[in-house]
């Protein structure tokens, strides 16, 4: 008894040390669906339990004087629905860096600014995650072994340039990553660029929000370069209705072929509905349609002949953010 005492009371005096010098949030995601899915992963219908992208993170700073701060952040990627961990272990960001006046610079696997500044932004109804996730926009960084510098805010415009180094034994090419973003109030525009040094794949994007009442409308443009599969276009638009506690969730993607494969543009849909039971939890169902052309599949279902096959899903769950 004594010595769990002393253990409780060297923890207690070790808590209030950290707490001291820095402050620590700990957050996370639990995010569920109950769904009936059409020629994803299987040819067929079949019934799930889908996790979409559940996550338990550790966000800190310190204040280190002068207004310098240092900073890290942590995330770990999980299967709510088994309970398994998804792969790597910290498959969200994970750095250590630097703030202040000067903006930041962050050391660590870091998701793509480019993303985060137009793809990512306009997707409202669950977060770019599970079944109706994004699938025709063309994403270029693996996120690891990354340097990056983000600028402070010079009226309402911040850029953030990034560079991931090749190394491992499975060597990656460098790519270098530039965002920019710039708010002005109810219109929100964004900028995303990457570029591979080996292969010299490439992809822009531009994005824009604009709020109107109780509407939020968004869309994105991309041009892509890959050289396995060559030249394509692709584009989005989304909207959000707000009324009360509920809101509606509409948005539609189209993809050009790409230039080096025939018959293979794709289209996508979702309708959605999230209903928010206070600020952290949310029931929500959506209907979600990926139409592939036959020569390109997203989801790996294909006929006898091997033409990509069209896959949908409708899905009810809930979410809650803590």
């Amino acid at each position: 008894m004594k010595q769990t005492y002393f253990v409780a009371a060297v923890a207690l005096l070790a808590a209030g040390t950290v707490s001291a010098q820095s402050s620590v949030t700990i957050y996370g995601r639990l995010n569920t669906t109950l769904e009936s899915q059409k020629n994803i992963g299987a040819v067929g219908t079949q019934r799930v339990m889908q996790n979409n992208a559940s996550r338990l993170g550790f966000r800190g700073v310190e204040d280190l004087g002068g207004g310098l701060k240092a900073e890290f952040f942590l995330e770990h990627r999980f299967n709510a629905d088994t309970g398994t961990s998804a792969t790597p272990f910290w498959g969200g960001d994970s750095y250590v860096g630097l703030s202040g006046g000067f903006g930041s610079i962050k050391l660590g696997r870091l998701t793509s600014a480019a993303y985060y500044a137009t793809a990512d932004y306009i997707s409202f109804h669950n977060h770019d995650t599970g079944t109706s996730s994004d699938f025709l926009y063309t994403y270029l960084t693996n996120g690891s072994n990354t340097i990056s510098y983000t600028t402070p805010s010079l009226g309402g415009l911040t850029a953030e340039v990034s560079v991931s180094a090749a190394e491992g034994s499975a060597i990656t090419n460098k790519v270098a990553n530039l965002a920019l973003n710039y708010n002005l109030g109810a219109l929100q525009l964004g900028f995303g660029y990457e570029r591979q040094a080996g292969t010299k794949d490439n992809q822009f994007a531009i994005r824009a929000n604009y709020e109107i009442g109780a509407f939020l409308l968004g869309g994105y443009y991309q041009k892509s370069d890959v050289a396995t599969q060559g030249k394509r276009d692709a584009y989005r638009l989304s909207g959000m209705y707000t009324i009360g506690a509920s809101e509606f969730h509409l948005n539609y993607g189209s993809a050009d072929d790409w230039s080096q494969i025939r018959n293979s543009d794709a289209s996508q849909y979702t309708f959605g509905y999230n209903y928010n039971l206070s600020k952290r939890t949310k029931l929500y169902g959506f209907y979600t349609v990926t139409d592939n052309s036959r020569a390109f599949s997203y989801f790996g279902a294909t006929d006898r002949n091997g033409n990509a096959l069209k896959a949908s899903s409708i899905a009810a769950g809930v979410r809650h953010n803590f």
